[in-house]
């Protein structure tokens, strides 16, 4: 058996021979140990704070509002349609209000600004949450015209811009937080149509929204989700819209994809969502409950093994890695060239 004072001598000898390693690892793990501690601090006075959301007819939306509701805050629901409204207002206590939002309507949201002034009083809004958003159209570039990336782009760009716009003064009140919802696909464009390009300008939005307002207490965070099954991935949906593209292409352009394309696409994009959309959206209203209640939000958040793991890390390589990654996952039409 050997001797404990042995021991620790040829412990002391390992950590001396490796004192720049030992340093280094020992300073990692205190700022780790600090920044989970500071990370888990939250704001106080949750009944005295109010938060807009817009998209609640469900998905993240309608979840965030019942885990705010059940905290003590003052939600505003923003859906789209009575339905929705009406089964968020049967899924929450009486202290959570909801309306109707159309964020492409100048007037819907200046409705919307009017009701929740009313609300918020000399408080101000302490949180707006641009969660609403649409996929479709989405698919090949070619199959696109204009206004299928207009459809797209007024509702997740342009109406997260105006809806920031008109509420922006009632956040410098009460020095808030605005969380916008982005993506993945805000890092690493995967398909055509204007869902890419929405929530690639989501995330610059985003952040020089963020310089501008921190001088005003305003803190900016963006949720990048990985794939999730909402509304926005529901495959009925996307393959009925897809089938309208296909159809209404003109033959030639049809029959340099082949005859199967369509159908080989279909099904590609079939077993990638199932293999990859998850079921649980809490996920991602954690991070946005945490960007609201923390008194260090994050500047962006990641939700969803995927993301973590395959799509941001992928992002950062080189793009003829990234190409050939997502390549993978798509059939190849008739008349590819080899190049």
């Amino acid at each position: 058996m050997v001797p404990a004072d042995d021991v620790w001598t040829y412990l002391f000898e390992v950590i001396q021979s490796h004192l720049a390693v030992t340093c280094a690892v020992l300073l990692v793990t205190l700022a780790a140990i600090r920044w989970l501690i500071r990370d888990s601090y939250q704001v106080d006075g949750f009944s005295q704070k109010h938060v807009f959301i817009t998209g609640c007819d469900s998905g993240f939306g309608h979840l965030l509002a019942r885990q705010l509701d059940a905290k003590g805050l003052h939600v505003v629901a923003a859906c789209l349609t009575e339905e929705g409204a009406a089964d968020l207002t049967a899924a929450a206590s009486p202290r959570l209000k909801t309306l109707l939002l159309d964020v492409t309507d100048s007037a819907s949201i200046g409705r919307a600004v009017e009701l929740v002034s009313k609300e918020v009083g000399e408080r101000g809004l302490w949180g707006l949450v641009n969660n609403a958003g649409r996929s479709v159209p989405i698919g090949p570039t070619e199959w696109m015209e204009l206004e299928d990336f207009t459809k797209v782009l007024d509702v997740n760009l342009i109406g997260v811009i105006e809806v920031l716009l008109q509420f922006l003064p009632l956040l410098k009140k009460a020095q808030g937080r605005v969380v916008n919802v982005a993506s993945i696909l805000g890092r690493l464009s995967l398909t055509g149509g204007g869902y890419c390009l929405s929530k690639w300008g989501v995330e610059a939005f985003s952040d020089g929204l963020r310089r501008d307002m921190h001088l005003f207490g305003i803190k900016v965070s963006i949720i990048e989700p990985g794939f999730f099954k909402t509304a926005v991935t529901r495959l009925d949906l996307i393959e009925a819209d897809l089938r309208r593209l296909w159809t209404r292409l003109p033959q030639d352009v049809k029959d340099s994809y082949g005859e199967t394309y369509f159908d080989d696409y279909v099904k590609a994009q079939d077993f990638s969502m199932g293999l990859l959309c998850s079921p649980d959206i809490s996920k991602v209203t954690r991070c946005m409950e945490h960007a609201l209640t923390a008194r260090f939000p994050r500047t962006r958040y990641s939700a969803g093994w995927d993301a973590k793991l395959f799509w941001i890390p992928l992002s950062y390589l080189p793009s003829c890695v990234s190409d050939f990654a997502t390549n993978m996952f798509l059939p190849s039409p008739k008349d590819q060239r080899n190049v």
